[in-house]
């Protein structure tokens, strides 16, 4: 048994004698604000522990069960060992986090503190100046032509030459592919080549991740565990005493931090004091982090981020759709004719990809249903009160959801389980605009939205339909397992024990 599980079995018998003495000399709770009707059942001390231990394995849909049952899409989660949790579905509240009253609601200590041994000092786990800092030169490195040239080029040679040719092998042999897991190679092989310059691995199954490859899962993985454990105190221990998950966390962190500096040693040196001044050429990130002037732990550290956001969660997106695509085979036949429309026969490129609207929609779906990012949390600064009425202590997370917002009848209608990628179609796509409908990012909060909004959208919206069209010209994917897969979420989600498929070429 893992230390973590002794630890929460010892805290869960003193906690049990406590509540039975406390329930001794105590009148029954009374029932909530009726703001809070549909919370789980809450206990003095313990508060919602035991409810939360149970369904422990099915968070995403305890939680999406009592949202979609609160009148006001909000749930109050209190528990013995973690922080008082407020979780919501309501796009008011989620504009009201992340943009109306943006000041008071970072990330936070206890966010970065989870994060922290793994992501560092990297845009996406720290607050204020430095992070605002980081934010201007990446928004502005990303916005370039030369940049997104550079990343166009390697998604074109790394389809041509890896992907397309390891599917070919696949379909001439009749052999089966783990899908998710090539796809997670070829995003991890895209988004090193452009933010560090280098090719890490292989997209040949028959060989093993690159060490680089799985240091980074170890540590999301990890990462993820922290932050969903049932007494929080528990990996802090472990970290402590240096045994167990943290060891192996620790690990997988030094090989990240030797292989990305000696990436950042190596590009210094080929890099005069001339060079890294007045360079046009700079291609990759990193040749721009440390022509800002960075030093080389911040480089690090913002690598580190763009690796993790660039990587897991375009890949996630992909093998979701192609799921999605195998069981709606009349949505798979009518993006082939939009592909063959607009390539016109020939290779898709950056302008053609634009015209992709159908493909656009199917991705949305499909990232409406399963989120690469399924909830993501603030921390409040000061007492406040959310337009839902919800009062807010100083100190509280606050999470919103993407993955119960997905499913609320109230944003989607009364069919918001099933794949409607023509939620996304204005009425006109048939006619003459082609337009997708607009759909508020405070709804649809996949890619975040106000000042945090994701800045590598674009591009990553650009390399997914590369990759999709290109795949589905040739190919014909379908799944080994007619069973629904399992979504699971951990830093970033995806899918339990990958995705066997059948490949065959298209005649």
């Amino acid at each position: 048994m893992e230390i973590s599980s002794i630890l929460f079995v010892a805290l869960l018998l003193v906690m049990l004698v406590v509540f039975l003495l406390e329930l001794m000399t105590c009148k029954p709770p009374r029932a909530g604000p009726k703001l809070f009707n549909h919370c789980p059942p809450s206990y003095p001390i313990i508060g919602c522990l035991l409810s939360f231990y149970k369904n422990r394995r099915r968070l995403l849909d305890w939680y999406t069960e009592m949202l979609s049952q609160s009148p006001t899409s909000t749930i109050l989660v209190q528990r013995l060992g973690a922080r008082r949790t407020i979780i919501t579905a309501n796009p008011k509240n989620v504009e009201y986090m992340l943009k109306t009253n943006f000041k008071n609601y970072p990330k936070g200590k206890p966010f970065t503190d989870i994060l922290g041994d793994f992501l560092g000092s990297g845009i996406f786990n720290v607050d204020g100046e430095l992070w605002w800092k980081q934010r201007k030169l990446a928004s502005h490195e990303f916005s370039t032509n030369s940049l997104r040239d550079y990343a166009m080029n390697a998604l074109r040679k790394e389809v041509k030459n890896e992907l397309l040719p390891a599917l070919e092998l696949v379909a001439e042999d009749g052999q089966t592919v783990d899908l998710q897991d090539l796809l997670k190679r070829l995003t991890f092989n895209l988004i090193c080549k452009v933010s560090l310059g280098i090719d890490p691995c292989s997209l040949d199954l028959s060989l093993p991740n690159s060490p680089l490859a799985k240091a980074f899962d170890i540590s999301s993985e990890i990462c993820a565990r922290r932050g969903a454990a049932t007494l929080l105190i528990s990996w802090k221990i472990k970290r402590w005493l240096g045994v167990g998950s943290e060891r192996n966390l620790r690990e997988a962190v030094q090989e990240i931090h030797t292989t990305i500096g000696r990436a950042i040693h190596e590009k210094i040196k080929k890099m005069d004091e001339k060079t890294r001044i007045t360079s046009t050429n700079r291609l990759d990130l990193l040749s721009r982090l440390i022509s800002a002037g960075y030093d080389e732990e911040i480089i690090r550290d913002m690598a580190i981020s763009f690796i993790v956001a660039g990587r897991d969660t375009t890949s996630a997106a992909m093998t979701w759709l192609f799921w999605l695509l195998s069981c709606h085979p009349d949505i798979e036949q009518g993006l082939l004719r939009e592909i063959e429309l607009v390539a016109k026969g020939n290779e898709l490129d950056y302008e053609s990809l634009s015209e992709l609207r159908l493909l656009d929609a199917c991705l949305y779906e499909s990232m409406r249903l399963y989120p690469p990012v399924a909830w993501d949390s603030k921390h409040a600064i000061s007492d406040d009160s959310l337009p839902d009425g919800t009062l807010v202590k100083s100190g509280d997370r606050v999470t919103y959801f993407p993955y119960g917002m997905g499913r609320m009848e109230a944003l989607w209608g009364k069919d918001p389980l099933e794949f409607k990628p023509s939620r996304w179609l204005s009425e006109a796509y048939l006619e003459t605009s082609r337009e997708l409908k607009k759909v508020s990012p405070f709804k649809f909060p996949i890619f975040q939205a106000g000042p945090r909004d994701c800045i590598g959208k674009q591009m990553a919206f650009v390399q997914m339909k590369y990759v999709v069209a290109s795949i589905l010209r040739r190919f014909d994917i379908k799944p080994v397992d007619e069973g629904r897969p399992v979504f699971v979420p951990m830093l970033t989600a995806h899918m339990a024990g990958g995705f066997q498929v059948s490949v065959h070429k298209r005649v």
